[in-house]
């Protein structure tokens, strides 16, 4: 009777709702924990559970628990195979690992097998991370808008950091994206605290500044922009946000340098330019060394 009754209570899940922790396999049809005297009856969906848990776990601590947060989910589908959960705990995982090209194809099989085994935030956030920096800027964009309105249920830290990365890979789209990012920055901003902020700030100021919002964008910087910004942004956690849009450094630094070390902005404006010829922003930096030229003109001139 093992079997049949394994096929009757994942049958019954339809309608549960998706977690990391407990996903619909591991519920009872009204969403509850599926109890104990029917776990009991069925050891290998028991089992599943608990490895699923464990996995899930595991992702909440440190680094080094992510590779074994993967062998966990790895043997959760080995016992019982074909299900979203695994798949979803192993993509995270390798995600945390750095291996993004195999975290992108577990995760894209999680959804596969289930498509609204990426509901989840915590699921959601490492799949628009993965797309976001292997370069799948549209659907990293949808899975970010997806995010922001869930992502109560995040730290305020990772909000924050949620924020950020929506409103750097909004403003890596070109102008198509600049609103979205003005105003996911705006949030970042009004989140983030330190590295992060510090991130936040410059690139609201490059959204607005790319947006003819000139005025305002140096006001920001003067008030909130403190000190070489090729120093904020060369902390492990400012590196972190910026791998989603990583083409967008250069011209965080170059705009925050302008008055306070013009030959700095120049280099990291043409170091952008080199990076992205004919990008979406390329007339705004050529016009921004343009207008260093005339500055460094005028200077002499006197």
């Amino acid at each position: 009777m093992l079997v049949p009754l394994v096929a009757l209570l994942l049958a019954q899940t339809g309608s549960g709702a998706w977690s990391s922790v407990r996903p619909p396999e591991c519920a009872d049809a009204g969403g509850r924990a599926t109890n104990a005297w029917e776990r009991a009856k069925s050891p290998e969906l028991r089992r599943y559970c608990d490895l699923v848990a464990s996995a899930s776990s595991k992702l909440a601590g440190t680094a080094a628990m992510a590779k074994a947060a993967l062998d966990t989910a790895r043997e959760a589908d080995r016992v019982l195979p074909g299900h979203a959960a695994p798949r979803v705990l192993e993509g995270r995982a390798l995600a945390a690992l750095g291996k993004l090209d195999e975290a992108l194809a577990a995760l894209s099989e999680g959804e596969a097998r289930d498509p609204r085994a990426l509901d989840d935030p915590l699921a959601l956030v490492a799949w628009a991370r993965v797309l976001a920096r292997t370069a799948h800027v549209d659907r990293a964009t949808e899975a970010y808008r997806a995010l922001l309105p869930r992502a109560s249920s995040l730290s305020i830290a990772d909000r924050a950091s949620a924020a950020v990365e929506a409103g750097l890979v909004a403003l890596a789209r070109g102008p198509a994206g600049l609103d979205d990012a003005t105003s996911t920055l705006r949030e970042g901003v009004r989140q983030a605290q330190d590295d992060v902020q510090a991130v936040a700030v410059l690139a609201l100021c490059l959204a607005l500044d790319r947006r003819g919002d000139a005025a305002e964008a140096r006001v920001l910087l003067v008030d909130r922009a403190h000190g070489d910004p090729r120093t904020a942004l060369s902390t492990p956690r400012a590196k972190d946000l910026l791998a989603v849009a990583p083409g967008e450094e250069p011209a965080l630094a170059a705009l925050a340098l302008e008055t306070s070390d013009p030959t700095g902005a120049r280099d990291a404006w043409e170091q952008y330019l080199e990076a992205a010829p004919a990008g979406p922003w390329a007339a705004h930096a050529r016009a921004h060394l343009g207008g260093l030229a005339r500055r460094g003109q005028g200077r002499r001139g006197r």
